[in-house]
């Protein structure tokens, strides 16, 4: 019988929110940055406490961002030394398993692939949502049709999957006390 890891990304497989990191960023110039940056953590934390739904939280944050392709670049070379060190010290673990191991976050891939492919971690078995983006590189938006972006989209993908064996679930959030909610 496989076993396989489903770990999240944001305060596990590092040690931070990856999207408040990426506004401390993006509104590093912005007069009104400690509001924005209150506002932003206050969507995430309400989530993560099962007070709004993740896609209130997740639709707040992200029109709240003002962030780019550049800012995404900065925040990546953040998340790299920002890894848990439990899964620093684990890297062969993740080699070893590289077919089992899955990251399934409320995150974006544009900052999560580069973060977690040097843990041996396949770009198949990432997921997460991902962002629109417009002409000149500015996020502005999100697709919407990811379950990931709902509520419940951890449930619901793993059920999709149907991965056939023992199912090791690591995270930190609401979304991932589902998954364990859920069987």
């Amino acid at each position: 019988m496989k076993n396989y890891y489903i770990i999240d990304f944001d305060s596990t497989f590092t040690q931070v929110e990856a999207l408040d990191e990426l506004a401390r960023i993006s509104l590093e110039n912005n007069p009104n940055r400690e509001q924005i940056l209150k506002d932003i953590e206050g969507f995430t934390n309400l989530a993560m406490e099962g007070k709004i739904s993740f896609r209130e939280s997740l639709a707040g944050r992200v029109a709240l961002l003002q962030a780019n392709k550049e800012h995404l670049e900065k925040l990546i070379k953040h998340l790299k030394k920002k890894v848990s060190k439990s899964f620093d010290r684990n890297r062969e673990f993740f080699k070893q398993n590289a077919e089992t191991v899955l990251i399934v976050s409320g995150g974006f891939k544009e900052f999560i692939t580069p973060v977690v492919s040097r843990y041996g971690i396949l770009e198949k078995n990432i997921y997460a949502n991902t962002f629109k983006f417009d002409e000149q590189g500015q996020i502005i938006g999100y697709d919407e049709n990811n379950p990931l972006s709902y509520e419940g989209g951890k449930v619901k993908l793993l059920k999709e999957l149907n991965l056939q064996g023992r199912i090791f679930g690591i995270g930190d959030g609401y979304s991932d006390f589902q998954l364990k909610e859920s069987g």
